[in-house]
């Protein structure tokens, strides 16, 4: 009889554990899927109807820049391959490119049987012209991991005003787009513009421009008029204290010590303290794909924590990312997608992490142990598609604007009304200067 009893009540108990398990995961399925009170759910504005988050939590802003042509002698050229932009302020956002391309509209549909059977150009709704690869891309030729820049001439095979032109490689845009200061006195020495930035941790706000084919960083004035520092040797490949080879990204922390993705040849991470003295370096060159801590193919995003002190680094190459402490020390990683080409990587003052992947289109948002939160984005090259996206940054607004390589452009991106806030690309650490 005891025995029957304590059957029947361990049957009660598991039916009610059974019971409470099942109401449990009914609800998370409907959180899930987004039946709860407006506010729950993955839409970047959740209580909106339809729609599928096509630029995420951001509404594209139009006809934001100008054309190159409304400059004075710019009749027919546009923007050229976009690698880099940097928001000082709403109202200052420095941008740099690889000269200009011609302005040109979609091209009618064309068989190219000279090529092959059933081959036409272009295709469907992708974009028609790649701005930063090919033999008649923007200037200079060549750029790919393992290309020397000592080829360019040999790589381009366009001609001179008529495919590209090498001018206004760095200029200023307002918020309302228009192309307020143009820094074409320096055109003639640099030669290929990576990226731009201003430390958050500078009071001088000195512009600092990588050039992978320079193999150098060039550091200026504020308004740009002063070269003030030049940081390893200008056409001189190495690396070393004093050389790069193609250097591509940089990140600091809050004392000034800032660390170099040294980069498209190179396969290491530089550190340096807040005067551009060398104090070490890490990194060993892998064979793809390597998942061996510290190996690295194509040293390319990199965002340091100021909190924690860690260094991410994309491996580019190798679809992964690499975490390790200020001076080297392997902590972490994880994978990317495959097939996937991170390019940039940013760390927000709120700590978010996000990568801004090439090969998928996608805007990427980790938590700060790699684990995935959202993501939006979408091949094309239509207002708010993204074509090989390159460099990123985020101004005092929380506007975004992203650099796109092969796109030949850079879009500005504005929050939506009433977008959940942890979907937004988070403001930047702006603690020395404002």
């Amino acid at each position: 009889m005891k025995n029957t009893i304590f059957h029947k009540l361990t049957f009660l108990s598991a039916a009610v554990v059974i019971f409470i398990a099942g109401a449990l995961v009914a609800t998370r399925i409907q959180t899930v899927h987004g039946k709860g009170a407006p506010g729950e759910g993955f839409a970047a504005v959740p209580s909106n109807k339809g729609g599928w988050d096509l630029t995420g939590p951001y509404d594209v802003v139009k006809d934001w820049p100008k054309p190159m042509n409304t400059l004075p002698g710019h009749d027919g050229w546009n923007w050229g391959s976009v690698e880099g932009v940097f928001a000082e302020s709403p109202n200052r956002v420095i941008v740099v490119q690889r000269g200009e391309l011609p302005l040109v509209k979609r091209p009618a549909q064309t068989a190219l049987p000279d090529l092959g059977p059933s081959l036409s150009f272009p295709v469907g709704q992708v974009p028609f012209r790649n701005a930063s690869q090919g033999p008649v891309a923007a200037l200079p030729g060549g750029g790919g991991p393992g290309q020397l820049a000592e080829d360019a001439e040999k790589n381009w095979h366009g001609r001179m005003g008529v495919d590209a032109r090498w001018e206004d490689n760095i200029v200023v845009v307002d918020a309302q787009g228009n192309i307020t200061e143009r820094w074409t006195q320096w055109d003639k020495m640099i030669k290929r513009a990576h990226a731009v930035y201003i430390s958050p941790y500078d009071p001088q706000k000195r512009v600092w421009i990588v050039d992978d084919f320079s193999h150098a960083i060039f550091i200026f004035s504020n308004d740009g008029k002063q070269l003030l520092q030049t940081i390893g040797t200008p056409g001189k490949l190495g690396a070393d204290a004093t050389h790069f080879h193609r250097p591509t990204f940089i990140t600091w922390l809050p004392n000034g010590t800032f660390f170099v993705a040294d980069g498209y040849n190179g396969t290491r991470v530089a550190k340096f303290d807040k005067d551009g003295k060398f104090l070490l370096d890490w990194g060993i060159k892998g064979t793809p794909p390597d998942t061996r801590p510290g190996y690295f193919n194509v040293v390319h995003g990199i965002a340091a924590d100021p909190m924690t002190h860690r260094v991410y680094v994309s491996d580019r190459a190798n679809r992964r990312m690499q975490v390790f402490d200020e001076n080297g020390k392997f902590v972490d990683q994880w994978p990317f997608a495959q097939p996937s080409s991170v390019n940039f990587l940013y760390i927000s003052a709120n700590r978010q992490l996000w990568a801004f992947d090439d090969t998928t289109s996608k805007v990427v948002r980790f938590d700060m142990q790699g684990h995935l939160l959202y993501a939006w984005g979408s091949l094309g090259d239509y207002p708010g598609g993204l074509f090989n996206m390159h460099g990123a940054s985020v101004d005092q607004e929380g506007n975004l604007y992203i650099a796109e390589v092969a796109n030949g452009r850079v879009q500005k991106f504005h929050p939506r009304t009433g977008a959940n806030p942890e979907f937004l690309v988070g403001k930047p650490v702006y603690s020395a200067w404002k």
